[in-house]
């Protein structure tokens, strides 16, 4: 079982940054890959970024240039920074993990809970 578990959303303006963090809960596992995405009312959820064992980030256009992604290992978090944000980042935030149990090595994949963002004009 794998628990993650986000922190950081909360109201922000226009152009301001915000930190997100995620924190994982998971004994007996090793993180592939950490990603966040984010869903707004109405819309599917969306895949920002993901940040892979070796450091090596990808994001979506949409957010390129505004979110810098991070991983402490041997914490095992992940946190993302997003700046210059805008009314239209107003969603929900979550963390994502793709893991490889250390005793099967079967591959699964992991949600948080989730946490509000929203970007006020």
């Amino acid at each position: 079982q794998v628990r993650l578990v986000e922190s950081g959303g909360g109201l922000v303006q226009a152009g301001g940054s915000l930190r997100l963090s995620c924190a994982a809960s998971a004994n007996g596992f090793s993180i592939v890959t950490f990603g966040w995405y984010r869903q707004a009312p109405g819309k599917q959820r969306e895949l920002l970024a993901t940040i892979d064992s070796g450091g090596r980030t990808k994001s979506a256009d949409s957010v390129k240039g505004r979110f810098a992604m991070s991983r402490d290992d041997a914490q095992d978090t992940a946190s993302v920074e997003i700046f210059r944000l805008k009314p239209e980042d107003t969603a929900v935030y979550y963390c994502n993990a793709v893991v490889r149990s250390t005793f099967s090595s079967e591959i699964t994949e992991w949600w948080g809970q989730g946490t509000q963002v929203t970007v006020s004009s």
